[in-house]
């Protein structure tokens, strides 16, 4: 029976990598960074800034990776004022809260980036439950996230399904053992498939995904 719906946030409620693209490449454009997409596929996706400025500025400190990483995120929301939600997203949403399906979010990212995020697409209310990378002692891919937010909405993996647009979050929820699908804003359905996705979909709308809510959901 299926009990909640646990979302990412970046890449899968909003296509907002290219926000997070252009705010790394004006806060690293300075240090001599290239910020490409093959560079933001490769390197940032799905990962941790700590992960992520670590490896691109590896002669910098910790220290420095922090405030690098507080600027980048400051100049993010600075410029994520215009953002919808994916296609389909609000439908079902409705769907779920009409059938009392509990919704929970999972991100890597921090507390002012999920606050400021949900703002912007009109989402608050909807996500009573949020998980960000401050309340837990280690991010995705580590399935403790997705622990975490099952642990909140009392629900068991098998009731729950996932949703994610990145290898690290697609190995997270895997690994925590919840059924989950690959969005597709950044990567192919053939990569989501090959780090664990039981199944891809373009955005909400996907009739392949509705044909699985109504089955748990009548289950």
């Amino acid at each position: 029976m299926l009990k909640a719906l646990i979302f990412d946030m970046d890449g899968t409620l909003v296509h907002s990598d290219p926000v997070h693209m252009k705010a790394f490449i004006e806060v690293l454009s300075p240090e001599g960074v290239v910020i490409d997409d093959d560079v933001y596929r490769s390197t940032i996706i799905g990962r941790t800034n700590e992960l992520i400025f670590a490896t691109l500025l590896p002669h910098r400190s910790v220290e420095e990776h922090v405030t690098f990483a507080e600027e980048k995120e400051a100049t993010f929301r600075r410029m994520a004022l215009d953002l919808k939600p994916l296609d389909g997203l609000i439908a079902l949403l409705d769907w779920a809260e009409a059938r009392g399906i509990k919704i929970a979010l999972v991100t890597n990212a921090p507390r002012l980036n999920a606050e400021h995020m949900l703002d912007v697409l009109g989402l608050t209310e909807r996500f009573p439950i949020q998980v960000t990378i401050d309340q837990v002692a280690r991010g995705k891919p580590d399935p403790l996230p997705y622990l975490t937010a099952l642990e909140r909405l009392g629900v068991r993996a098998e009731e729950a399904i996932a949703f994610e647009d990145s290898p690290s979050g697609m190995k997270a929820a895997k690994s925590a053992g919840i059924y989950s699908f690959g969005v597709l804003t950044g990567l192919s359905a053939e990569e989501m498939l090959a780090v664990g996705a039981d199944a891809a979909l373009t955005d909400f709308h996907d009739a392949d995904l509705w044909d699985l809510l109504k089955q748990k959901s009548a289950a």
